[in-house]
């Protein structure tokens, strides 16, 4: 239990040192065994399973479950929906795909709510082909889809932006999802957020898309807007908000409390997002009339949309008036307003636009506001792009998570290394040997050796 919380806690898990060379009880004393050991029944392996999930450690599930099979613990069928649960959030889905079998050659046939979330990971992952295979294999095993199967098939499509497909089912949500009465069946928010993400997706983008975007905002209006009432338990179970289980632009948000998304507003969220990615200045300007004329004013996720649309498009001025008069305001905020702005002023890498990130940068610090992990990722990866001036963004940023012990990932970390050996620094600078340092110790761990680095 011991070596337990240590996996729980700390970073270095006893499994990853034990790679290739598991040590077997037949080959050592008990308390030897148990001390090398990363969990010894079930219920500890289903603890670190969670534990690496709220982590955001996804990376490390297939070790895990290949050390339960080492020690010949039986995984539950609990356990593998943790484990799916855990490569939608991360993305993985070979990981998902390789549960789904294991679980399937164990005897346990997947239920219709697992079935959803593979479904899910392929959206993610932007595989709306492998998404309709899921749905093809549910039927051979005569796993019946339900309403909410049809919807994280529609949003897989939407994400890989096959319009055709997503119109094809929303008819078969149309047909089965909602009961049909003498004032019609609708098609929910999360439908039509789905529509516009594909039209926001489509390759190549057509000249009407914004236009189309609004007409789906009107529409959704006139349609019966069905809530979660048909929400799985399991979803909740799992800690899975409907946002991420269809993984809609505000997923990352849905846990968050007060009115930093207000959930009613699922559609305006989505269009927001759509015409902010299209840099579509006018559209944004119209969606924000028709939500004043509906009686709803922004909420934080909105705000960020409005921002990064003028930021994109080279509109410093506009993107802090909308920043500086949302701050005025004293409604709820967070740290992803000040991110929003210190990302968006940074494109294009502009003398002005770099000079107010740093000053955003400082601002929250005098506001005793963090970056997080992955937050700070983005932001470096950014600003090491910057390919004249200073680099004193970039490096402000860099000691900013030195400061809270945060490693970069390996990409971020490359792009400011490369950054730094273009600029005229000796090679005996402390800031560029710490540098080098921990690009070539992530460069060890993660495959890549020290060679062919220039």
């Amino acid at each position: 239990m011991k070596l337990l919380i240590q996996s729980i806690l700390g970073y270095r898990s006893p499994l990853l040192k034990r790679l290739g060379r598991h040590y077997s009880a037949a080959a050592s004393s008990t308390a030897e065994y148990d001390k090398r050991n990363y969990a010894s029944n079930l219920s500890e392996y289903n603890t670190v399973v969670g534990s690496l999930i709220a982590q955001r450690r996804h990376f490390l599930l297939r070790e895990v479950y290949d050390d339960m099979m080492l020690d010949g613990v039986q995984p539950s069928r609990e356990t593998f929906y943790s484990l799916i649960v855990g490569t939608l959030k991360g993305a993985r889905l070979s990981d998902a795909f390789f549960f789904r079998d294991q679980m399937k050659a164990m005897g346990l046939l997947p239920d219709v709510a697992l079935y959803n979330f593979l479904i899910s990971t392929c959206g993610k992952c932007k595989n709306s082909d492998q998404a309709v295979q899921i749905l093809e294999e549910m039927k051979i095993n005569e796993v019946k889809p339900n309403g909410q199967t049809y919807v994280c098939l529609l949003n897989a499509c939407a994400a890989a932006g096959r319009l055709d497909r997503v119109y094809d089912i929303s008819f078969l949500v149309y047909l089965s999802s909602f009961p049909i009465s003498m004032t019609g069946a609708g098609l929910n928010k999360f439908c039509y957020a789905g529509l516009i993400a594909a039209h926001m997706n489509k390759k190549p983008l057509s000249d009407d898309t914004a236009k189309r975007i609004i007409e789906l905002v009107e529409q959704s209006k006139g349609w019966s807007s069905v809530e979660s009432s048909n929400y799985n338990a399991e979803n909740v179970m799992m800690g899975i908000s409907e946002e991420e289980l269809y993984n809609l632009p505000t997923a990352d948000y849905a846990h968050r409390r007060g009115a930093f998304i207000i959930k009613p507003l699922t559609v305006y969220h989505a269009a927001f997002h759509a015409c902010a990615e299209l840099r579509n200045v006018e559209a944004i300007q119209t969606l924000l009339e028709m939500l004043k004329k509906d009686g709803n004013s922004p909420d934080v996720f909105i705000t960020m949309q409005v921002m990064r649309c003028y930021l994109h498009s080279g509109d410093i001025d506009s993107g802090l008036k909308i920043f500086e008069e949302y701050m005025k305001s004293g409604k709820i905020s967070g740290i992803e307003l000040y991110t929003t702005l210190v990302e968006g002023a940074m494109v294009g890498y502009t003398p002005k636009g770099m000079q107010l990130a740093q000053d955003t940068l400082v601002m929250m610090g005098s506001r005793n506001l963090s970056l997080g992990l992955r937050q700070g990722n983005d932001l470096l990866l950014m600003a090491a792009g910057e390919k004249t001036g200073g680099y004193t963004t970039a490096n402000y940023i860099w000691d900013l998570m030195r400061a809270r012990k945060f490693t970069p990932s390996l990409q971020a970390v490359e792009a400011y290394y490369n950054g730094l050996k273009e600029r005229e620094i000796p090679e005996d600078d402390p800031r560029l040997l710490e540098v080098s340092r921990i690009y070539d110790n992530l460069r060890v761990r993660f495959g890549g050796g020290r060679a062919g680095r220039q």
